[in-house]
């Protein structure tokens, strides 16, 4: 199914495939049902805040919500972020060489450069899945769990997280993987995901759930950085829940429950916003500021000449 299209100077240029779910969370009836949304696919950093609740079931107990919401993040590798990564290494007695996520620049373009002319180079506390990482070690440290293996499917930790995403989109996991900063990485269908994302937003406050969903909205800056839509989507809507994936994957729920999950079939990232504002149109979310990222600009010699734009969800 086309769920955007890119228009350059008035001419359709290309087209994007994708699937997109969106449910209402107090009847549970779908507003938007678009294309195959009970097909397995992996959500990539979606399934963040889900691994987060897992690990706060498990035991972790971070001290404050900006750990938390860190460890959501697919982050850019901000001052700000490595901090707080930092705290959590420090708090758990670990240190940055315990961490077995992948070296790489921060996603900031800014704080890549600056890195760089600080005479460093890609590492684990700069990539962008540090904090869930550092929250793993955390969490093994509370349960007496080893850390040698933590990223190994089988490991306690692995299972426990596993269990928590299986009780959350309510299915199995379809398939195992391994993501690009070496976790685990769990199949599920887009419904799946988007139920989930409707569990955290409405559970009772306090509970693991309501935790991980409380945090990451009052840190949304923690969760992206600087020019990121995920950012600049739940800054705009009052009471938001979102997470951006790789791959095309993004996933969001409103305050009252309803939740939208979408994948772009080709990985497209520019398109996911588009898509996105107009599923949670919808649903019924009338916010202004969302204006700014129903369309991706398309450039041409820095200047726009262009949008990616969404089709009509039918």
């Amino acid at each position: 199914m086309i769920v955007a299209e890119v228009v350059r100077n008035g001419l359709v240029e290309s087209r994007h495939h994708g699937n997109v779910v969106a449910i209402e969370g107090a009847t549970g009836r779908y507003a938007v049902q678009v294309g195959d949304i009970a097909a397995p696919m992996f959500p990539r950093s979606c399934a963040k805040p889900l691994q987060a609740v897992g690990m706060l079931r498990a035991g972790w107990s971070p001290t404050d919500d900006e750990q938390l919401a860190v460890a959501c993040a697919s982050h850019s590798g901000e001052p700000a972020h490595v901090a707080v990564v930092r705290r959590i290494l420090a708090e758990a007695g670990r240190a940055e060489e315990d961490l077995d996520n992948t070296p790489d620049l921060p996603l900031d373009a800014t704080a890549a450069r600056d890195l760089l002319r600080s005479g460093g180079g890609p590492d684990r506390l700069h990539q962008n899945c540090s904090g869930k990482h550092a929250a793993m070690l955390g969490t093994c440290t509370a349960a007496g769990w080893a850390i040698a293996d933590y990223r190994d499917p089988d490991h306690p930790l692995q299972r426990a997280i596993r269990a928590t995403i299986e009780d959350l989109a309510n299915e199995n996991v379809a398939a195992v993987a391994i993501d690009g900063c070496g976790a685990p990485l769990l199949a599920v269908t887009l419904t799946g995901l988007a139920v989930a994302f409707g569990r955290l937003v409405c559970a009772e406050p306090g509970t693991p759930e309501r935790r991980v969903a409380d945090a990451m909205r009052a840190h949304p800056f923690l969760v992206g950085g600087t020019g990121r839509d995920v950012t600049a989507l739940m800054t705009a809507v009052d009471g938001l829940l979102a997470k951006d994936g790789a791959e095309g994957v993004y996933a969001a729920a409103t305050h009252d429950g309803d939740a939208v999950a979408l994948k772009v079939e080709d990985g497209a990232g520019r398109a996911r916003s588009p898509v996105m504002v107009a599923a949670l149109r919808r649903l019924g979310v009338d916010a202004a500021a969302l204006d700014a990222l129903a369309a991706t600009p398309v450039l041409g010699h820095g200047v726009a000449v262009g949008e990616v734009r969404a089709m009509a969800l039918r």
